[in-house]
This record gives structure tokens, sequence and C-alpha cells, in this order.
């Protein structure tokens, strides 16, 4: 996939509020201080388009980018650790679930997962709220190139075995870095077949 065209669209506190979805569109989630931003700027190619910050937290509401006129990217404010009150964490996982539950566009959820840790916690629970819900995921594991490729293997292969403890069938996966662009290519042309598959269903149901 060539990205021609990329751009914020709008924030909203409300999923009955986002664009009208016309669109097939995509969600980025992950703990806070995972890389989100860093990942949406490399894959869309637009330094600045996300705002990337040294404070976890940053991502507030959800936000919608739209991308070659045919498709949304959704920024979704972090979950887990981050310097806010309870009570706002509380109204953005309230914000988060009802978007997932009740957004009919949402072709795929993409869960990022910093590749330098162990499995965590609150990833897997997460996952598996998305696999009891039936919401399409993937994981995108991030910042590959803060370690050695030995050992991101090892902790890759260490994580998808911990998944397979739950999951019959492992979801797909990515490994990425925004730095030096690992991954782009690849996530990318899935979200480009899964597009095509959007576009045949609805010439098929015309």
């Amino acid at each position: 996939m060539i990205i021609n065209d990329a751009r914020f669209l709008t924030s909203n506190s409300r999923a009955d509020l986002c664009p009208a979805p016309t669109l097939p569109e995509y969600a980025f989630i992950g703990r806070s201080n995972v890389g989100k931003s860093s990942l949406i700027n490399m894959l869309t190619g637009r330094n600045g388009l996300a705002k990337t910050s040294s404070s976890p937290g940053k991502t507030q509401l959800i936000n919608h980018f739209i991308i070659n006129d045919k498709w949304y990217l959704v920024d979704l404010p972090g979950y887990g650790y981050a310097k806010v009150s309870k009570v706002a964490r509380a109204e953005w996982a309230r914000m988060i679930n009802y978007y997932l539950r009740h957004r009919p566009n949402l072709m795929c959820v993409c869960v990022l997962i910093d590749s330098r840790h162990a499995p965590q916690a609150v990833d897997l629970e997460f996952m598996e709220k998305l696999g009891e819900e039936g919401i399409p995921f993937v994981m995108v594991f991030t910042k590959a190139d803060k370690q050695s490729t030995a050992q991101t293997k090892a902790l890759l292969a260490d994580y998808l075995k911990k998944m397979g403890e739950s999951w019959d069938e492992l979801p797909r996966h990515f490994l990425t870095s925004a730095e030096t662009g690992l991954g782009r290519d690849e996530v990318l042309n899935f979200i480009a077949e899964v597009n095509q598959q959007w576009t045949e269903d609805a010439a098929s149901n015309a």
C-alpha cells in the first residue's frame, strides 16, 4: 500500500459522534508508552500526524485520521498506567468499550505490545476480552530496535507460547520498529487485504 494522503479528521469522546461508518476502520491501542504515536507516524509516513509525548496518557479521545480517502486509522487512549485520576481512567474505559462494541465499520483492532517485555497481564486480559466479544484483532509488537535480534526473537517466542496457553488459534502478529520502519509493509499490506474484502463484500451486498 502506498499512502499518498494522511490527515487528522476529528476527535470525539463518544463513539456515536465519530465519522459516518462508511469506510473500513482500524483502531490502534496499547498500554501507555508503548510507542503508539510513533508507530502511527511511521506507518503513514507523516512524522507529526499523531502527537508524541514523553508523558504517558497524552491521548484522551477517539482520534480519527483518514488515509488516502479510503480508510480510517483510529488512535485510541492507552490503557494501564497513566498519570490521570481513577475517574478519568474509568471514563476512558467506558468510552473505549462502547466504541469497540458498537462501531460497525471497525475491521480490526491493532493491539500494540512492547516487544522488550515478557507478557503483561493487562495486555493478555485486554486481548482475552476482545476474543470474548468476538472483536477481530492482531498483535503489533513495537520497539524491535531497542534490543538485539536474538533477544527479540526469544521474547516473541515466549509471548506466543504464553498466548498458546489460552488460544486455540493464535492471532496474527507483526513485529515493528518506528525507528527503522520494520514491519511497515506487512501491516499496511494486511490492511490493504482487509480493505479489499470490505470492497468485495460491499459490492456483493449492493
